[in-house]
């Protein structure tokens, strides 16, 4: 440690004097899900009305809510974006304060290193970080992604230590060296941001739950995504006969500790990272981030290396499980926007959804409720209908879809003609809404009595 101490000092500033360094028509880079920075945020709030058209990019928002977007309620200074909307950055959204930037995860440290596009190089990147250890690095915690791409693209790096983040091994790309930042903020170790407790799951949840799991073979490799739903199917699993499971997720979430704790978790058949379970971020509670930390079981690596369609498939009976918004008779998928309101994004799934299939023997499952209650009218609304919500935003091509899954049973869309695309999708509809859309599919030319082909 002694080798670096010196170098540390030098850089060694307040969080005032870091945000100090922003311009204006700078771009700014915030360290993705709950590695974005709390100080360094808070101070450049407090430069509203001294800068102008400082553009900010983030990547899933947790709380604290964001300061500069917070208290610049005129938006002349700063302009906020998210990479991947949660209901922190909805609820910017809403507000006129956030706007969306649509890509696919993996995508990611690809944008970052493609020297063209200048147009989104940021001049500022700034993450948490955890201590600097006696080799000089920097660990990114529970925020691998796509941090030491964009620190390394940025022309200022700056850290923000937090005592309080878990250190996660790599993997790959899991740090930055003292010697590739510009600034070091000793930060107010705020906790680090920790997701509530699920709610019990429902009946349909479960009905659901118990389809999936009913699909997976011992000796899988598994992606869960953000929800209740895969930690349900996570805890179904590990009171299962299933055994011998691995872990390729851009997310690490607590039904995988479930798992660990059960024993099922042994990563012994994966084709790469053998003996790890690979993540790129973790979003969960204290005692997941408790396992995490410095566990070297896990593999912590850019999101470049646990999304890539090519890596998912290299892994024999991949099984990739995430939720939906809505579906249309045509089964094009809807996962991230309620009409033209954005509310989470295209994220990793379709990455998943790909590789799933690509793998050998693998397995893609997109899950959801067959209804839903409107908030505002309390009418309960069909999730598949004729066609998308208009304005909607198609996360997964109808040409990519492999198995969806309601309460009321499975249906795997592969290599099925519209016709039968159409009449699987009514089959596991809710009753109450099959006629309707029997009728809806005969108005659009999309459904025939006549045919007798099963497919």
């Amino acid at each position: 440690m002694s080798t670096y101490l010196e170098e540390y000092k030098k850089k060694l500033v307040t969080a005032d004097q870091a945000a100090n360094v922003v311009k204006s028509n700078d771009i700014i880079e915030y360290g993705m899900f709950a590695t974005k920075p709390v100080d360094f945020d808070t101070a450049l709030g407090r430069r509203v009305g001294q800068v102008e058209n400082v553009a900010i990019r983030g990547t899933g928002g947790v709380p604290p809510f964001p300061a500069v977007v917070q208290n610049d309620l005129e938006q002349k200074s700063f302009q906020y974006f998210s990479w991947y909307f949660t209901m922190l950055d909805r609820i910017q959204s809403d507000q006129g304060r956030t706007c969306h930037l649509p890509f696919n995860y993996h995508e990611a440290t690809i944008l970052a290193y493609n020297q063209e596009l200048y147009h989104i190089k940021p001049k500022i990147w700034c993450a948490q970080v955890t201590p600097m250890d006696k080799h000089g690095c920097f660990n990114f915690g529970i925020g691998n992604s796509h941090n030491r791409a964009m620190a390394l693209w940025a022309d200022i790096a700056i850290v923000e230590v937090n005592e309080n983040l878990p250190k996660c091994l790599g993997g790959n790309d899991e740090y930055v060296h003292i010697s590739e930042i510009d600034y070091i903020i000793e930060g107010t170790n705020t906790p680090a941001y920790a997701t509530p407790k699920m709610a019990a799951p429902t009946p349909e949840e479960k009905k659901i739950a118990e389809l999936i799991v009913s699909e997976i073979e011992s000796g899988s490799c598994l992606q869960l995504g953000i929800g209740s739903m895969p930690n349900l199917i996570g805890e179904m699993m590990a009171e299962s006969d299933i055994k011998n499971l691995g872990i390729q997720s851009e997310m690490f979430c607590d039904a995988m500790v479930t798992l660990y704790n059960a024993g099922k978790i042994t990563n012994a058949n994966k084709s790469m990272d053998v003996n790890k379970s690979t993540f790129s971020f973790c979003l969960g509670t204290k005692e997941t981030y408790d396992f995490i930390d410095e566990n070297p079981r896990l593999a912590s690596c850019k999101v470049y290396h646990t999304n890539s369609p090519d890596n998912i498939a290299m892994h024999e009976k991949f099984i990739s499980i995430n939720n939906i918004v809505e579906i249309d008779l045509l089964s094009q998928v809807c996962s991230e926007t309620s009409g033209i309101r954005q509310i989470s994004g295209t994220g990793g799934q379709l990455d998943f959804v790909i590789g799933a299939f690509h793998s050998k023997k693998g397995k893609s499952f997109l899950a959801f409720s067959s209804t839903y209650k409107d908030k505002k009218t309390g009418e309960v609304k069909s999730r598949i209908n004729p066609m998308l919500t208009p304005h909607s935003v198609v996360t997964v091509p109808r040409s990519m879809v492999q198995y969806v899954v309601t309460e009321y049973g499975m249906a795997n869309l592969k290599a099925r003609s519209i016709w039968g695309r159409a009449e699987a999708l009514i089959n596991i509809a809710h009753p109450d809404f099959r006629e309707g859309l029997i009728k809806s599919a005969k108005q659009l030319g999309i459904w025939s009595r006549t045919n007798r082909i099963p497919f």
